[in-house]
């Protein structure tokens, strides 16, 4: 089988043609391989990655992208209607996470393109918002995303690692107060974490970071627009936003549980001021006065016309109409693993959970539910591996087939206890085993998705 997509299907270009192919015959091939590819998530077996998945939705948002899809957001002389999407995107996020809490504070925002950057421009903004440190850290809970480590490689800031309870995955609070020192400039919880679906105690977080006048960030890029709902559902969510006191920024991916369109999320600052020191200017340039909000120079205002179409469309009615079938299906998918004496959730998960065996690899379980087409994420120490329920998985009948396939999983993961498994723990669900050469394969497969011109035959 070849290793380059649709090779043996479609003309490959590895130039430029010579006279362009008609719009109808594009449209006709990309129209072919999303018919194809959706079927990979339209059963619901997928975790994660489409977290709306009703077609009506993506082409409401489709129509109000296209009527800005080629506006640059930085001209917004010519197109204000920019600045009305992102200022209300911003206030109803805000709304949402309680900034309303914030007495006597002036909160505000940025509209980023995606969990990772708003996690980087919170790393930033504690950084620029504290030009006595020199070298300034933060500490991380291990089940944080590797988004902090990245963004503290780029811009310079030190993550320390703390440790998490084995039993509840949430941070030790005792390392924290410990570990915080003079360079400390802020702490991070997760609402929830992306590996187990666990919230960190953000309230003693809070207390602490009030106690150091230090910032805490809250990484609710995954839960920030549904935990909310589940809180007023009923559901036992302890409280991870604005209304906590310590709690200075939150992170909140729209494209995600907010079934905006990809790439969107909002960061979240409880004090405007914090949010403006990480701004960008340069003032003597030849070309003009530079600034820049983040780190984007020009963005498309059509993502901003379709996040702001998707929250209002919905209100607040959709959101919880939408919280209350996930929270359920959620509830419904960890009963049928509480049936299974030899599998184990693993802490107290929220709408996502992780589960594993302490009586054969659980990769066994997740090689089997391949079979039946489903897509799930794995963790490592110890390995386990994680569903997190999304829209797609509250249809009809998906239950029933996740509560039959894992019965079958688990027999078969019981039957073959003693040979290896054949998937492994990647982030993003790609199965491969993992060695002592874990970062040389991590980079060959990076590679080899970015390289892929070179398995394209010459002509």
């Amino acid at each position: 089988m070849s290793r380059f997509p649709y090779l043996d299907e479609y003309e490959v270009h590895r130039t430029m043609p010579d006279e362009g192919t008609s719009r109808e015959e594009i449209l006709a091939m990309m129209s072919a391989m999303a018919s194809r590819e959706n079927v990979v998530w339209e059963d619901g077996h997928c975790s994660g990655t489409m977290y709306c998945g009703d077609h009506d939705h993506y082409d409401f948002l489709n129509q109000a992208f296209s009527n800005f899809s080629y506006v640059n957001t930085l001209q917004r002389d010519m197109c204000p209607s920019a600045t009305k999407f992102e200022a209300e995107i911003i206030a109803m996020t805000l709304d949402i996470l309680d900034a309303s809490a914030l007495e006597g504070r002036k909160p505000g925002g940025l509209v980023t393109s995606g969990g990772s950057s708003s996690i980087a421009h919170a790393v930033l903004a504690y950084r620029e918002g504290n030009p006595n440190i020199t070298r300034a850290n933060m500490i991380k809970p291990e089940t944080a995303h590797p988004a902090f480590a990245k963004a503290g490689h780029l811009f310079g800031v030190d993550m320390k690692i703390a440790p998490v309870d084995p039993v509840t995955l949430e941070v030790d609070l005792e390392w924290v107060r410990a570990n915080i020192d003079a360079n400390t400039v802020a702490l991070i919880g997760s609402a929830p974490n992306y590996g187990y679906g666990t919230v960190d105690p953000i309230a003693e977080l809070g207390a602490i970071a009030l106690d150091r006048g230090i910032g805490l960030h809250v990484d609710g890029c995954l839960g920030g627009f549904l935990l909310p709902f589940g809180r007023e559902l009923g559901y036992d969510i302890p409280a991870f936003d604005f209304t906590v006191p310590g709690v200075t920024t939150i992170s909140a991916d729209t494209h995600k549980y907010g079934y905006a369109l990809k790439g969107t999320s909002v960061l979240a600052f409880a004090d405007q001021s914090l949010r403006n020191s990480q701004y960008f200017y340069l003032t003597d340039w030849s070309g003009g006065k530079y600034c820049s909000p983040g780190m984007d120079g020009s963005r498309s205002g059509g993502l901003l016309a379709a996040t702001w179409a998707a929250m209002v469309s919905l209100g607040r009615a959709g959101y919880l109409r939408y919280a209350k079938a996930i929270f359920e299906t959620s509830a419904a998918m960890q009963d049928a693993i509480r049936s299974h004496p030899s599998l184990r959730i693993m802490g107290r998960p929220s709408f996502l959970f992780s589960f594993t065996s302490d009586e054969y690899d659980i990769y066994l379980v997740n090689d089997f539910l391949r079979t039946k087409g489903w897509r799930m994420n794995g963790q490592q120490y110890p390995n386990a591996i994680h569903m997190a329920v999304t829209r797609p998985q509250t249809q009809p009948g998906v239950v029933e087939s996740w509560t039959s396939d894992l019965a079958d999983a688990v027999a078969y993961a019981t039957a073959h206890k003693d040979e290896p498994a054949k998937s492994g723990a990647i982030y993003g669900g790609v199965a491969g085993g993992m060695s002592a050469e874990a970062d040389e394969f991590i980079r060959a497969v990076m590679a080899d998705m970015m390289d892929q011109q070179a398995s394209i035959p010459m002509a």
